[in-house]
């Protein structure tokens, strides 16, 4: 059984682009769809589509090295975390992205800020 699902994916998504996979397959959520829409709009994926009851991520490579160079989990089942719009700031110096579950939905930190909305946010990734 598995408790945190986020984390498993996220994992998944790193394990692969370190060893050189074109893709991943997980099974399907649909918060993790929204996670990997918001992941393919910022460049971390190619693209992500749902086959019966996977999920299946297009990683992206730039001159050979992966896009997704590390993650970080903030918000955890175990220790839940909110933030004010606020309190949302930039991942490495605007290099990475804050992903947040919000009330208007998955966003990344920079929409977040402009909808001015806060929430919970569930990773880092650059």
């Amino acid at each position: 059984m598995m408790t945190d699902p986020i984390s498993d994916m996220l994992v998944r998504l790193q394990n692969a682009s370190r060893v050189g996979h074109a893709a991943v397959t997980l099974p399907y959520s649909a918060m993790k769809q929204s996670i990997a829409k918001v992941l393919e709009k910022e460049g971390y994926i190619a693209d992500a589509k749902k086959k019966d009851n996977t999920l299946t991520m297009n990683l992206v490579y730039k001159s050979g090295r992966p896009a997704i160079n590390g993650m970080k989990r903030i918000s955890k089942p175990s220790r839940r975390l909110y933030v004010g719009v606020r309190d949302i700031h930039q991942v490495k110096r605007g290099a990475g992205l804050l992903v947040i579950s919000t009330p208007e939905g998955i966003l990344a930190g920079k929409e977040a800020r402009a909808k001015r909305v806060g929430g919970e946010p569930l990773f880092e990734i650059w």
